[in-house]
This record gives structure tokens, C-alpha cells and sequence, in this order.
């Protein structure tokens, strides 16, 4: 069993990785980490260190003290929350990544993951069916981040022999975890409100369709390209991924199905600008093809769960 630090651990992804990890290779196993104890549920089902990801120190006492084989760097600041600050942003998207790919190079740990996103697209490039290799000129702080990471990876990679493995999110949708500050955090709180008011006022104006993925397919794929062959992973930069894509009033009129009288208003503020940017829909040929990739969840699949989980969490 691999000995497993996740960095960014009570994040939107790194609660939900943290428990699959710890199902999947023993709590003792797996090291959670984050700058507070921000998620209880983390916090108390196993190992837990206080780490700063911006100090190298931090990182590399807990990976001597844990005898770490494997790094999950989640930590990131998101991309509208990163608009408002872009000095921090860059500050913690890049270093974070430096710091873990340099303890690569010193052959302190064997294999890393490092997420990006479809924010390292932008206006220029091809919305429908987005391919793996493209024009790509994001227009915000954390997609900027997060194409200079990918560079770095595949840098690290070809130069120094590291093992770093990545995947371009598109927009995650989890019921037990609250939005982490995204553009496509609508597709979460949509739901919570459609429970709660039977309403929702979206951000996003109707027609918008981005790529979106179920939490749950995201953290398979996460945990499978870490579990693949190294020969298997041929992109060291990051993989395309999908799974399904959808505009604001698609979701509204899934949800109707199960409350019928739920009604979706639009109020488009700045996160319609950075939506405009990113694609429509994704290839991810590559993933499917080189490592095996398959998602399982679809808009009518996903929106059934998430009712129910949020329905009996309400009770």
C-alpha cells in the first residue's frame, strides 16, 4: 500500500479523494493536510497535519515524518475567488506545484498528482468538442496558473524523470461538498436551492453550456490515472476529460422533474465573462484511449442522486 499526502484535503475535491483513498488503501495510509482544520469529517477519520502549501519546509518534514510515496496537491484558489486576489492565486497555484514537483526531483516522493482545469482554454479556442492539443489563451488568473502548471509538469517530467500525472477538471457537482468559489459552482447550489426555495437565481445567463462532470466520476478518475501504468500515461502535461455538458435552464428542467414546481431566474454577474471563455464540450479521446478512461454519471443520472443524498441530509 502506498503511504498517500493529500495537500488541500478539506477542499470541494480533496474531502471527497481523502475518503475514497482511505476506503481504497487503509486510514492509516492516507495523510490529509490542509492550512486549518477546515472539514471535520476529514479532520477526525484519520491522520491529519496542519500544512502550509507555500512552505517547502512544511511539505517536506510531513513527507520524511510519513515516509510519503504519493502527492495529491489540491490546494488551489479557484477562479472566480482568484479574480479577487490574482497576486495570491498565482502565489499558491504556481509555488504549491514547484515545491512538489522539486521533492520529485530530489527523489523524495515517486509520483504526484497535480489537477488543472478547463480554465487553461480561453476565447480563441475551439468550443465545441475541444481537442487535447490546442490554442489556448485563458483569460483569467487561475487559468493562466494552470496552463503555466501544466508546462511545468510536462517540463519536470521530460528533463528530471518525474512521475506527474494531471487531469483538466471541467465543472465538478458534489452534494457533500459546498462550492469552492468556481464559475460553474451554479450546477451545485442549484440543487440545494431547488430543495430548499423551489428557486433559484443563476449567475449564468440561459444558454450557457459548459462541460460538467458527478464528483464521484471525478475522483475515479483521479484515483485511476494515479493507479495506471506509467508506460499507459503518454500526456505529461494534463488530459482532457469529460463526461457531460449543459446549459443553466437543462439542469433547471431536469430538476423540474422531480420538483415540478421549481422555477430557475438569470442574473448574470462577472462569472458570465469567464463562462463565455471556456468550452462548450470536451474531447477526451486521449484518456479514454491511453489509460481508460469512462465516465458513468449523466445529466438525468447525476440529478437523481443528487436529490436524494441532499434530501436526506435535509432530514
Amino acid at each position: 500500500m502506498p503511504k498517500i499526502l493529500i495537500i488541500g484535503a478539506c477542499g470541494q475535491i480533496g474531502t471527497e479523494l481523502t475518503q475514497k483513498l482511505r476506503s481504497l488503501y487503509g486510514t492509516e495510509n492516507v495523510i490529509a493536510s490542509d492550512i486549518r482544520k477546515l472539514n471535520t469529517d476529514v479532520v477526525n477519520s484519520g491522520p491529519f497535519e496542519v500544512v502550509n502549501a507555500l512552505d517547502f519546509n512544511q511539505i517536506e518534514h510531513l513527507i520524511e515524518k510519513h515516509h510519503i510515496e504519493e502527492v495529491y496537491l489540491m490546494a488551489a484558489l479557484l477562479s472566480a475567488t482568484a479574480e479577487k486576489n490574482p497576486a495570491f492565486a498565482w502565489d499558491l497555484n504556481m509555488n504549491s506545484l514547484f515545491h512538489v514537483l522539486n521533492l520529485g526531483k530530489a527523489k523524495k516522493i515517486k509520483k504526484i498528482f497535480w489537477p488543472s482545469s478547463i480554465a487553461v482554454f480561453g476565447p480563441t479556442t475551439p468550443k465545441e468538442n475541444t481537442p487535447q492539443y490546442t490554442i489556448m489563451e485563458p483569460s483569467t488568473v487561475y487559468g493562466i496558473s494552470k496552463q503555466a502548471g501544466e508546462r511545468w509538469c510536462e517540463y519536470y517530467h521530460n528533463i528530471y524523470g518525474v512521475d506527474v500525472r494531471s487531469i483538466r477538471y471541467p465543472g465538478l457537482i458534489s452534494w457533500s461538498t459546498p462550492p469552492g468559489g468556481g464559475t460553474t459552482d451554479y450546477a451545485v447550489d442549484i440543487y440545494h436551492k431547488a430543495l430548499s426555495d423551489k428557486k433559484y437565481e443563476c449567475f449564468l445567463k440561459e444558454g450557457t453550456r459548459m462541460p460538467m462532470m458527478y464528483m464521484d466520476d471525478a475522483i475515479n478518475a483521479t484515483i485511476n490515472i494515479m493507479k495506471a501504468p506509467a508506460e499507459e500515461i503518454k500526456i505529461h502535461s494534463s488530459y482532457n476529460l469529460a463526461a457531460m455538458s449543459f446549459a443553466p435552464e437543462e439542469v433547471a428542467a431536469e430538476i423540474k422533474k422531480h420538483i415540478p414546481d421549481f422555477e430557475i431566474t438569470y442574473a448574470p454577474d462577472f462569472r458570465q465573462k469567464i463562462a463565455d471563455s471556456w468550452p462548450a464540450s470536451i474531447d477526451d479521446t486521449e484518456a479514454r484511449e491511453d489509460w481508460g478512461w469512462n465516465h458513468e454519471y449523466d445529466l438525468e443520472s447525476m440529478t437523481k442522486d443528487m436529490l436524494e443524498h441532499l434530501a436526506d441530509e435535509a432530514k
